[in-house]
């Protein structure tokens, strides 16, 4: 993930804590469904905490927690019970909270007794709001300003708002009074009784006019369940031999569905939000390599987010939010306060990756099949972006892309490792900017050669020649400049005075992946990334453990990040180190698996042999946008599935039926269809695929044969 420094984070939700998730709403909740206003608990939409204490009461006592399950991302269903009930060892009462995220939430509270005799009490419910922006709750400030419920009527409330561009939050409780701060319910249950009632809890900007439409607030609160049954019947069907593989990957389905925002003015274009809980927003790196990834399970997300940062392009200089024209976005947000964190603005650009990424996605895209007839204005933010690179991004006329922030507020580093401490040198010291990363210049290389195909898509031989030789030039000196021949790897960086960064990280992976790295020294590289000092059994660390800043507790020093080993895996695949890359695979769906399936932002980098399971890193986002996505990923690189539907051609040649098993999926988008793909021992299938386009049962021939080295 990337955003603004991890570290000050004021509190962690909690042990236990319980996130469901749609779009730009989430709520997070202790593991009985409470919310503790000091703790970043609460109901969110659109960056505002519209929900920041709720607290469910039996005759005065909170509910002890049971379990909890998640039918869907945007639901879960907590059960609990009662407290202590006097002379008996045992509660008789079972509470069931089924819970709902949309623009709001949507709670039926549920108590079931298994007394045989009669029983009276009394349920109340505690809801207050401070409408705080996302970051003040981040930062622990938000909860020292609570707004509470006011009666309008009978089962109508609503909590006031102090902005005045905020009305408040609307709240509908049938048969409930209000006492004090209380919404309070007389309750009396037969023998082996059940009572329910249904909170509905609605931000009053969505539901303007409840007296023309009094059912508006159901409407409002389920169609997340609607648009998230309608994804899910257009998604692929998977089926893996792997039975705990296949639960990783519908795990990823589901929470990229959950994750997609729409912006209201293009219904039509989702985007998918970075992750839960602080960036619940269109990030532009982000944005664009979950969807790359995710390109098998949806094209139309990378479309629309292609179409939606192209939208967002900088047009201007301005210091303060890191504005440049054609630059490609970092951030957005929605909250009424966070503009303040960004500058002044709700938009912030300071990312040196985004902008030759959102070249790279949209020729991947042209590759799948998935670019429009009429896509001039995607072609034309194309050549803005890469415009950007020589005008902006290459600030010394080096050839090189570098960054340092142009003001005091900005990220320090502006890679994907953005943290305050993320590029340094091996001996641990930190480098200075502007710094020049590896991986960026990878991404320049593929953007290179991505518009050189785009050119020659359109015709323009010419210069489909010129981004060709761009390309060439910027390989050559790349591997000139970036090489290390007495350690044997990559620099991370070429810091402010033209100095290797020394230190052996994840990022060379990246490097493979885009191609930029000589063919006479992949093999090195990838001998270096599974070593011992790199893999931790799990997956390859940001940072090796024979470097002076390695942490294996660190947000970017020596963790392991799982989209980072997507990538990684899918750039050793590229160059035909093919048991190296299924180490990764295998070992990244193996830690998805102490994970409830779905895979963190990243966790520690802790040896696999000292710890038999990965060590949950506390900050971690879940679920996360490019970590929902790294299964997909990761299940393509086994397959060494690559179409490119410009030359009218689709490799595939698997390399994991000895280790995954047969794999059959249904439904993949392709070229405006739905193939089929089926794979096992006995051979591979592929069909629905358009005509013209011939199948190759090798891999891709533009990944070169490598020459292994063995691991010590």
């Amino acid at each position: 993930m990337t955003g603004w420094n991890m570290d000050t984070l004021a509190n962690t939700a909690g042990p236990g804590a319980v996130t469901i998730v749609e779009g730009t709403s989430f709520c997070v909740s202790g593991p009985n469904g409470d919310m503790a206003p000091e703790l970043p608990h609460g109901a969110f939409y659109r960056d505002t905490r519209v929900v920041s204490k709720l607290t469910l009461l039996v005759d005065d006592t909170p509910v002890e927690p049971l379990s909890s399950i998640t039918p869907h991302p945007y639901r879960v269903v907590m059960v609990g019970r009662a407290g202590h009930v006097p002379g008996r060892a045992d509660t008789p009462l079972i509470v069931e909270r089924d819970r709902r995220v949309g623009a709001g939430l949507l709670e039926t509270i549920t108590l079931r007794s298994f007394s045989r005799d009669p029983m009276a009490f009394r349920v109340e419910v505690v809801i207050e709001a401070d409408f705080a922006d996302i970051f003040e709750v981040k930062e622990g400030r938000g909860a020292r300003r609570p707004k509470r419920i006011e009666s309008e009527g009978p089962g109508r409330y609503r909590i006031r708002s102090a902005n005045a561009e905020n009305h408040g939050l609307l709240v509908m409780a049938e048969g409930a009074e209000l006492v004090g701060d209380r919404l309070s319910f007389d309750v009396v249950l037969d023998a082996r009784g059940e009572w329910s009632r249904t909170l509905r809890v609605v931000p009053a900007d969505e539901v303007p006019d409840l007296a023309a439409a009094p059912d508006a607030e159901e409407d409002v609160l389920t169609e997340p369940a609607r648009r998230f049954l309608a994804w899910q019947s257009g998604s692929p069907v998977s089926s893996l031999e792997d039975d705990a593989m296949e639960r990783v990957i519908r795990r990823s389905q589901e929470d990229l569905g959950a994750l997609r925002i729409f912006d209201p003015d293009h219904p039509d274009r989702p985007v998918v939000a970075a992750g839960v809980p602080w960036f619940m927003a269109l990030f532009g790196r982000d944005s664009l390599l979950t969807s790359l990834m995710a390109l098998p399970l949806d094209p139309a997300l990378a479309l629309g987010t292609l179409q939606t940062l192209a939208g967002l392009q900088g047009e201007r200089e301005d210091a303060s939010s890191e504005e440049q024209p054609g630059r490609i976005l970092h951030e957005v947000r929605l909250g009424t306060t966070t503009n303040l964190a960004l500058g002044g603005r709700s938009v912030y650009y300071g990312t040196i990756d985004a902008t030759p990424l959102f070249v790279v996605v949209l020729g991947e895209l042209a590759r799948w099949g998935g670019l429009p007839h009429d896509a001039d204005d995607l072609l034309a933010a194309a050549d803005r972006a890469l415009d950007w690179v020589d005008r902006f991004g290459d600030r010394d006329g080096d050839g090189f892309v570098e960054y340092a922030r142009l003001n005091d507020h900005g990220l320090v580093n502006q890679g994907w490792k953005d943290s305050w401490d993320g590029i340094n040198f091996a001996d641990g010291s930190l480098a200075e900017a502007p710094i020049a990363l590896c991986e960026v210049q990878g991404y320049v290389y593929d953007a290179f050669l991505a518009r050189g195909m785009l050119a020659k898509l359109r015709g323009d031989d010419e210069a489909a020649e010129r981004w060709t030789e761009r390309a060439a030039e910027l390989k050559r000196a790349f591997n000139d400049a970036f090489w290390l021949p007495d350690r044997g790897w990559f620099a991370v960086a070429l810091d402010r005075d033209k100095r290797p960064v020394d230190a052996a990280t994840s990022n060379m992976g990246h490097c493979l992946w885009s191609g930029i790295v000589d063919d006479d020294k992949a093999g090195a590289v990838a001998e270096r990334l599974l070593s011992p000092e790199m893999f931790s059994g799990w997956g390859v660390r940001t940072l090796a453990t024979d470097m002076g800043a390695y942490n294996p507790a660190s947000y970017h020093n020596g963790s392991v990040w799982p989209h980072d080993n997507a990538i990684v895996a899918a750039g050793l695949m590229r160059y035909g180190f093919v048991e190296e890359a299924n180490r990764i695979v295998s070992g990244l769906f193996e830690a998805a698996s102490y994970f409830g399936g779905r895979l963190p932002e990243l966790f520690c980098g802790f040896d696999r042999e000292r710890y038999p399971e990965p060590v949950a890193y506390p900050a971690s986002c879940s679920p996360q946008a490019w970590a929902a996505a790294t299964p997909l990923s990761l299940l393509r690189t086994t397959l060494r599935f690559d179409p490119s539907l410009p030359t009218g051609e689709v490799w595939v040649a698997p390399t994991s039926a000895e280790t995954f098993g047969d794999i059959h999926l249904r439904n993949v988008p392709f070229a405006g269809r739905r193939i089929s793909l089926d794979t096992s021992r006995s051979g591979t299938s592929v069909a629905g695929l358009p005509a013209g386009v011939t199948l190759h049962r090798e891999p891709i021939p533009s990944a070169p044969v490598a020459t292994r080295r063995e691991h010590t």
